[in-house]
């Protein structure tokens, strides 16, 4: 595999185990054959992602997932190999969790999924076709690393 880098908030250490997330990762970015690319995982709480969000969407408030590809745009083919950015917020996976009454490492896939996703270009916002190619890819690959079968996309 690439370069894979996991910056976990100190408060949110204690929830999330660091060898879990990449070892999904991972078998995310090998099920969608990018197993040699660059990409970063930031789990955060509501505080860092609001002002991304506001920075980056013009949203200020909190979310759930973040990304922000770097094989788009001017300058996408001086570093081809990097996929770019997800950024999680912890406290939102853990609100949503409770609320689908799922335990948080689930969510986490789901979000992570939505996230790499969202790097490899598939977009559910353009349009009704492209939002159930986003959401067809997001359940195969959800069944692929976790194991309740029941568990469903967002």
């Amino acid at each position: 595999m690439g370069h894979l880098k996991i910056l976990i908030n100190n408060q949110q250490k204690k929830k999330i185990p660091t060898d879990t997330i990449h070892k999904k990762t991972k078998q995310i970015l090998n099920a969608l054959g990018c197993d040699a690319h660059e990409i970063s995982i930031v789990i955060t709480d509501d505080d860092q992602i609001q002002q991304l969000n506001k920075t980056y969407r013009k949203k200020n408030k909190p979310t759930n997932v973040l990304a922000f590809p770097m094989q788009e745009g001017r300058f996408s083919d001086i570093t081809p190999g990097l996929l770019g950015d997800v950024v999680i917020s912890c406290e939102t996976a853990q609100q949503e969790a409770d609320e689908a009454n799922i335990v948080l490492l689930e969510r986490m896939s789901q979000l992570l999924i939505h996230g790499i996703l969202h790097l490899m270009g598939f977009d559910h916002e353009t349009s009704p076709k492209d939002a159930q190619k986003m959401e067809d890819k997001s359940l195969e690959l959800l069944r692929r690393i976790e194991t309740n079968k029941e568990l469903n996309v967002f």
